[in-house]
């Protein structure tokens, strides 16, 4: 059984790249696997491992200048869902494009778990789903506005575009751990809204405490590892995934025509060039070499 943690912190950095080496290390002594993303503004991702690595990294992070609260959401897997560690600088540790958006200046009221259903059934509250349309398209929160966006940086230009039909709501803010709201709640603060909601430790710390009998989450959530999606009590889900454009697949997504394994799924059979699937072949053939190699 592995700890999986997902975790973020906006803090300053004045050297990111610098922690970088620290942080690989870290990992790397503990069998801890994933991925981080660390930028002048803190540091995001994922991690992996046994219980004593995990709890060795996340010690190394709170160590680091102004994360010493730093809060993580913790699940199990059967299998390593990561293949290896990855330590990335960049710009922005959620990408928005906002250079004037600072969630250590404001972000909107934090609503426990708890507390979230009573809130978003008010008949005078907007409830926005921040994730891109993929993660949206197999589990959301009864009633909640798609924005369908394929990346979190459009999300400016569709409020801009839309915000007239939530003149006089309050607005109540998801994603999937929260850091996605920090930025998008305090950019709606920014362009004047003036009551903004977002769920505490986002979707993922809702499915672990809300009971499923009294939830209002259908389907499953997206997750950014191996396992793809989760359900209630952080439970593995049932969805699989399209390695050629990392999308998640159901099994009658898998059944159809257009699904090859590594290659293509019914959503991306048009997004690439012929090259481009004869490269996602050869790529798909390495993993099972590789794969047969490791079962020998």
């Amino acid at each position: 059984m592995f700890v999986v943690a997902a975790l973020y912190h906006f803090t300053p950095f004045e050297d990111p790249d610098g922690l970088r080496p620290g942080l690989r290390e870290a990992c790397d002594q503990g069998g801890v696997k994933g991925s981080l993303l660390i930028a002048r503004e803190g540091i995001n991702g994922t991690i992996a491992g046994p219980r004593a690595g995990v709890d060795a990294a996340l010690a190394h992070i709170r160590a680091l200048p102004g994360c010493a609260d730093l809060e993580c959401k913790e699940s199990h897997a059967d299998q390593m869902p990561f293949r290896k560690m990855k330590v990335r600088l960049k710009r922005e540790i959620v990408t928005m494009g906002q250079p004037d958006v600072d969630p250590r200046a404001a972000v909107g009221r934090y609503v426990q778990p708890a507390d979230w259903n009573a809130l978003i059934k008010a008949p005078d509250v907007a409830v926005i789903d921040t994730r891109n349309d993929y993660e949206v398209a197999i589990g959301t929160f009864d009633g909640a506005v798609d924005p369908q966006t394929k990346s979190f940086g459009e999300f400016p230009a569709w409020w801009q575009q839309n915000k007239a039909q939530f003149e006089g709501k309050r607005i109540a803010m998801f994603c999937t751990g929260g850091i996605r709201c920090e930025k998008s709640t305090n950019y709606l603060i920014g362009q004047g809204v003036e009551e903004v909601f977002h769920l505490k430790g986002g979707i993922l710390k809702y499915l672990e405490e809300v009971p499923q009998q009294d939830s209002a989450w259908q389907g499953e959530c997206y997750v950014f590892d191996g396992r793809v999606s989760v359900g209630h009590g952080l439970a593995q889900g049932s969805y699989g995934q399209c390695h050629a454009c990392g999308r998640p697949v159901s099994d009658e997504d898998r059944a159809a025509d257009a699904f090859e394994e590594g290659v293509s799924c019914a959503a991306c059979i048009g997004e690439y060039s012929d090259s481009d699937r004869d490269r996602f072949r050869e790529r798909q053939r390495q993993l099972r070499l590789a794969k047969g190699r490791d079962s020998v």
